[in-house]
């Protein structure tokens, strides 16, 4: 209470003496008497320090702001008070523009050349408050070339370590952070100067300079989102320097402004390489360790962030294979140790590293002879019902990944991997849908498992019912790629008879007019064998579908890939043994366009054109 009443007797005369400064100052800044002038400017430094909003209200309605622009000159005493007083009214939203209209920008660019250390500091203290979230300011510092000087001025007081230079060097940094913050053109532009290289040595110098370090940390933050920036990053030490940074920083909320950096940077592979040298994931080992039994919400963010680091690290082929050390690594180690973890956050972070180490035969092939097939099983029988979609879609992630190699298909399939898959048919989650397709085509190369998985009703009905999935183009592809895999695998007449049962028979020819030609293929090839082995059974649905009149549009078409004009006419040769799908054939004039293959320039496609053809003939 006392401190408002205070206020309100203070505030009357604080406003006349304003006013009487505000007067004074505009007749001593045509006279130019630079010791009245300077009382003039404290002031209302003193004023803007009381009150800093209505006295730039105060300023602005006054007129005085053009006259601050002759004030700028190199030569005066009272330089850095005309831009420590911009730097101050500009921390106001509404002063900026008015700033910028006034002319000051120009005069402020040209006293980044002074050799005035004050001058410098209030100058950029000026500069990087108008640019503050102002496309004008911006605009108009760019054209005046503002950036260039500061970049320069960076580069050439870099190394040295004295107090007053860290905090000019801190200004300089902030200015260019507010120059360019989420403005992709003048981030660029920043970077072609070649701004990178200079931040990350002011980091390695500065390193004990929290300021400082900070202002580095967030303008790296603000270019590493730029693709255009990561080669440059790549090019210096900032990997070192950071987790040099990293490892010091006892505090969350420090700990996160690195974080912030990092995860941008580690989407480029030759940083996530370098980033592993530099002993980045010991550290974020060390943080999993740390937390994974906090349940501190912002323990528990942090084990988030690191074990996401982690897996983003893994991303990167030379990366990944350094961490495998050949299946003996501390690391593989210690991320396998996560998937029986009880710990949801590091069981999807293990199960992603995992799909991320299976990225080549030979790891795979080691993996499953060492037992990560068991332990994926148990992660994902832990998630049945009621689980935890992420990490079920990371579980079979990492199965489907090691299905890959011929040699571990067997094992896999040996070790129960298709039971347990299966019990995740009842999702109804496109991601575990999709997942859970893959994983069941890469494993049933063998006849064996194509039979018994074709002749399971529950799993055809199923895929039939996902093949229609409008809304997910990822499961509705993989459905119909599973049925045909059924189907080529099996060579089963029973797999077939299931197939026609359960209505797969349209969605296989659909998938023959697929944009993707390996799925047109594997179509086509599918639909040969249920013509050969169980005609009379599909037959009605192949009518229904349409499929002589797409044969004739497939072979018709000069864009059709060699291979499925080749399977289109051994598909057509097939369904002649149909009365009803014969009469179709005839019908569509198919001679002529066999007849046109036959000259075509794959010797295969023009064999088959001229069988096909005699067939024609013969049948006609």
């Amino acid at each position: 209470m006392g401190t408002s009443l205070a206020f309100k007797i203070y505030f009357p005369m604080f406003q006349d003496n304003l006013s009487d400064t505000l007067k004074k100052l505009k007749i001593t800044a045509v006279d130019r008497t630079d010791d009245s002038l300077e009382g003039c400017l404290d002031c209302l430094l003193q004023a803007l320090a009381q009150n800093n909003m209505e006295t730039s209200e105060k300023i602005q309605g006054s007129g005085i702001l053009q006259l601050f622009a002759s004030l700028l000159v190199p030569q005066s005493s009272c330089t850095a008070k005309v831009a420590n007083i911009i730097a101050e009214v500009a921390k106001n939203e509404f002063m900026r523009i008015p700033c910028v209209d006034a002319g000051l920008i120009s005069p402020l660019v040209q006293l980044l050349n002074s050799k005035d250390q004050e001058v410098l500091l209030q100058t950029g203290r000026a500069l990087g408050n108008i640019c503050y979230d102002s496309h004008e300011g911006r605009s108009a510092v760019d054209q005046a070339g503002g950036a260039q000087i500061v970049i320069d001025h960076l580069r050439s007081l870099c190394s040295k370590t004295d107090p007053a230079n860290e905090k000019l060097l801190t200004v300089f940094c902030g200015m260019l952070m507010n120059y360019s913050n989420e403005n992709d053109s003048l981030q660029a532009q920043l970077i072609n100067m070649g701004v990178i290289p200079t931040l990350v040595k002011l980091l390695g110098i500065h390193c004990q300079n929290a300021a400082l370090t900070e202002m580095c940390l967030v303008a790296f933050g603000n270019l590493a989102e730029l693709e255009s920036s990561k080669e440059q990053f790549a090019s210096t030490n900032i990997a070192e320097e950071l987790v040099k940074l990293f490892k010091k920083q006892i505090d969350h909320d420090k700990r996160e402004m690195v974080f912030e950096v990092l995860a941008p940077l580690a989407e480029n592979d030759a940083i996530k390489l370098q980033l592993v040298e530099a002993g980045l994931v010991e550290c974020l080992l060390e943080i999993v360790q740390q937390k994974v039994d906090s349940d501190k919400e912002e323990d528990i963010a942090e084990l988030k962030t690191a074990s996401d680091l982690m897996v983003l690290l893994l991303l990167g082929d030379e990366s990944m294979q350094k961490l495998f050390e050949g299946g003996k690594g501390n690391v593989f180690q210690r991320v396998l140790s996560w998937i029986p973890s009880n710990n949801h956050q590091l069981q999807l972070a293990g199960a992603l590293a995992i799909a991320n180490f299976a990225r080549n035969d030979g790891n795979c092939i080691h993996m499953v002879d060492n037992g990560i097939v068991e332990k994926l099983m148990g992660l994902l029988d832990r998630h049945v019902e009621d689980g935890n979609v992420t990490v079920q879609h990371a579980a079979l992630s990492a199965l489907r990944n090691l299905a890959i190699p011929v040699i571990n298909k067997a094992k896999m399939l040996s070790a129960g991997v298709t039971e347990a898959v299966l019990k995740f048919l009842k999702s109804e989650m496109p991601p575990v849908q999709f997942k859970l397709l893959g994983t069941l085509r890469m494993l049933i190369d063998a006849q064996e498992a194509a039979e018994q998985l074709g002749a399971n009703v529950k799993l055809v009905a199923r895929l039939v019912e996902w093949c229609e999935a409008k809304d997910h183009a990822g499961v509705m592809g993989e459905s119909s790629r599973l049925l045909s895999a059924l189907i080529r695998h099996s060579k089963s007449k029973d797999v077939i008879k299931t197939i026609v049962q359960s209505g797969g028979i349209k969605h296989l020819v659909t998938m023959a007019t697929s944009e993707h030609v390996i799925m047109q293929n594997e179509a086509l090839v599918a639909l040969a064998l249920i013509a050969a082995l169980e005609l009379g059974t599909a037959e009605k649905d192949l009518e229904s579908a349409k499929l002589v009149q797409i044969l004739h549009t497939l072979l018709a078409d000069e864009r059709s890939a060699p291979e499925i004009k080749y399977n289109s006419m051994v598909l057509i040769c097939a369904v002649m043994g149909s009365e009803s799908l014969h009469k179709e054939v005839q019908d569509l004039a198919f001679l002529d366009v066999v007849s046109k293959l036959r000259s075509h320039e794959n010797k295969s496609v023009a064999q088959q054109a001229s069988l096909t053809e005699q067939r024609l003939a013969v049948e006609s």
